[in-house]
């Protein structure tokens, strides 16, 4: 088996795809191993993510963005609170031309596919070459499973959440007319809020949307174990019926929810002088999905450690860990906001009854009422 590689790349998923194309577009030669599916990245068949600006940047520079039916601007976002707080994004009101962009995961997966494999500096190698393939530098995508980290002792601080989130798409009766709606809405069990998303997919006109609903594991379990019709009619009444009737287009699939990040992102591979390692997207930190923001954060990743590669003085190593720790300094703060930020959310939400209740559905309203605050709250999280 061919060693002359630069840098390999566990994980072949769009994070990781991602981070080999730009390292080929700077003459590395890139090994990408591919490893097993662990957990929603399964059922990728029902995924959507919201994609902001600098994430669309990246995937344009490869020509991988998608096009047609399988890309969505989203021109306007409704939050509804569980005692009548409503706030509401406008792209018209930030001067865009979207708030984000709903992608098809399995366009982009397959776009991404393409490009690397008419990458002739890219070469791709199954499940059983995990541990065969030797570079330099070996780049961590492998999810937040991540077997690699495991291996290395890397602690991986894990806050779980007694959430499950469960994906899937419906068609509506209703056009989405490009806007994402979420619900903060009373539970089952009336101990935490339930958060649902409807998310535009299927382009400008689409009637079809993709459903991430967040809620305790047991209704989790309950919803996924429902008949189609039982279920539909569930999400009818938790979305107040806002898109008409729905009928099922894809499969259901359920998850953990957690917030998780790895004390250290990269470091020498230990009894390998020589070779070193880093983490990023999922293997290096995981988030609630009540922001949308898991697959711009990861990317963001791939961007900054290519730029750092990219950047380096001409004398210094891949391998060199002075070199690695910038695109650690460099991304640890901002992940750690994002992650702070969504789960300080959660946590609001996860209170029940007064006077929690009425407080941050008056929050909702009042913040919706902060033009210049708000404005630049929202397009910190577009960029």
């Amino acid at each position: 088996m061919a060693l002359n590689f630069d840098i390999c790349i566990r994980g072949c998923g769009i994070a990781g795809r991602t981070l080999a194309l730009l390292l080929a577009n700077q003459r590395l030669r890139v090994a990408l191993v591919q490893t097993a599916p662990l957990g929603p990245e399964a059922h990728s068949d029902v995924r959507a993510y919201a994609l902001n600006s600098a994430s669309r940047q990246v995937l344009q520079s490869l020509r991988c963005w998608p096009e047609g039916l399988a890309m969505t601007p989203v021109l306007q976002m409704q939050v509804l609170g569980d005692h009548g707080g409503e706030l509401h994004f406008r792209a018209s009101e930030q001067g865009v031309e979207a708030l984000n962009w709903m992608v098809d995961v399995p366009a982009l997966e397959e776009r991404l596919a393409s490009a690397v494999h008419f990458q002739p500096l890219i070469e791709t190698f199954g499940h059983d070459a995990i541990d065969k393939v030797k570079a330099p530098l070996t780049v961590i995508c492998e999810g937040r499973a991540s077997r690699t980290r495991a291996e290395l002792g890397v602690v991986f601080d894990v806050k779980a959440y007694d959430q499950h989130a469960l994906a899937t798409r419906v068609r509506c009766a209703v056009p989405h007319q490009q806007t994402a709606r979420q619900w903060f809405q009373s539970g089952a069990s009336q101990a935490q809020a339930d958060i649902l998303a409807l998310l535009p997919i299927g382009g400008a006109n689409g009637q079809e949307v993709a459903i991430v609903w967040s809620t305790a594991a047991a209704q989790a379990a309950a919803l996924l174990a429902m008949t189609e019709r039982d279920f539909v009619q569930a999400l009818e009444e938790a979305c107040h019926h806002s898109l008409g009737p729905m009928h099922l287009s894809g499969p259901r699939a359920v998850w953990p929810l957690q917030w998780a990040h790895a004390l250290r992102w990269a470091g020498a591979l230990p009894g390998q002088p020589g070779r070193s390692f880093v983490l990023a997207s999922d293997a290096a930190h995981t988030m609630h999905p009540l922001a949308g923001q898991g697959m711009n954060v990861g990317l963001a990743d791939v961007a900054e450690l290519a730029k750092v590669l990219g950047e380096r003085e001409f004398w210094r190593p891949l391998n060199d860990l002075k070199l690695l720790r910038r695109y650690e300094r460099a991304r640890q703060a901002d992940v750690t906001t994002m992650g702070w930020f969504t789960d300080q959310l959660q946590n609001l939400f996860a209170q029940p009854g007064a006077p929690w209740q009425p407080l941050r559905n008056w929050g909702l309203s009042a913040f919706d009422k902060l033009g210049p605050l708000k404005r630049w709250v929202t397009d910190n999280a577009m960029r």
